[in-house]
């Protein structure tokens, strides 16, 4: 009772807390700590039972870049959070050096109640504006992985063609772009739009179904997806495959390759969000 009272405490506080100007904010409970940039939605969850599991579902559906680069030497984060993905990668992928960019110096701050590892030879926080960084000419990396948002959604120069275009020259010859979106994003049939501008055929979006996200994959080959076989050997290539639920996201990815933006709908029902249609 003690520790339900200790939680109870916690979320009222949160929620009388005014949260403005995109500060960062996190809620302690006696089982998780997490990160919210507004009193709606939360950005970073970690369970204080399992520090590096991936809790929310988007995060373990952007762990999906495995299905089509199974063997990355280097990925590059553009927004840390909570760094959920930054654990994740750092622990199970130890041959992959990580680039965790993070525009925010006050999450950075956060790393350490957020158990996020200290930097070292194959691991750094850089403090800077993911849109910036990526437009430099000697980035080069295998995996992109997209969380960029803010209070108001989704950073808005990391969410145009310029950007996305840049992304793919970043992208080594095999490398894949993985994006997290919102399903209320209003500008989501833009964003495919745009990654059929820039990637051609190679995207596909998925819907997570247990929370409310889109995720979208681009990548770089000009090849189709393999079949659906192949890609769910790959998925079982790794031990970690059932947490993950790569089978799924397996299924998923061809299910939503080279999706129409057309096939969207928005739905009025509760809070306004896009479904994908027949």
């Amino acid at each position: 009772m003690a520790e339900d009272r200790t939680s109870y405490d916690a979320f009222v506080k949160f929620l009388s807390t005014p949260i403005s100007d995109g500060q960062p904010f996190v809620l302690e409970t006696q089982h998780a700590v997490s990160l919210h940039f507004d009193h709606f939605a939360t950005q970073s969850f970690m369970s204080l039972r399992n520090p590096e599991k991936l809790t929310l579902g988007y995060t373990r559906a952007m762990m999906g870049f495995l299905l089509l680069r199974p063997a990355p030497t280097h990925i590059c984060m553009i927004g840390l959070g909570g760094g959920s993905l930054a654990k994740y990668c750092y622990r199970h992928l130890p041959e992959v050096a990580i680039d965790a960019v993070e525009i925010s110096p006050e999450v950075i701050a956060l790393r350490d109640v957020f158990r996020i590892p200290a930097d070292d030879a194959r691991f750094k926080v850089i403090c800077a504006d993911g849109a910036d960084y990526l437009m430099q000419d000697d980035i080069r990396t295998d995996v992109i992985l997209l969380d960029a948002f803010v209070a108001e959604g989704m950073a808005s120069r990391c969410a145009n063609l310029a950007f996305f275009a840049a992304c793919r020259e970043r992208l080594t010859e095999t490398g894949v772009l993985v994006i997290n979106l919102t399903d209320d994003d209003p500008a989501i049939p833009q964003h495919l739009e745009w990654l059929r501008s820039v990637f051609g055929v190679c995207y596909a979006i998925v819907r997570c179904g247990d929370d409310s996200n889109f995720v979208a994959f681009a990548w770089k080959s000009g090849q189709r997806l393999p079949p659906r076989q192949v890609l769910f050997e790959r998925a079982l290539s790794f031990a970690f495959a059932d947490e993950l639920k790569l089978s799924a996201t397996a299924r998923h990815l061809k299910e939503g390759e080279r999706l129409d933006p057309k096939r969207l709908v928005w739905r009025e029902q509760g809070q306004g969000h896009w479904e994908i249609g027949g």
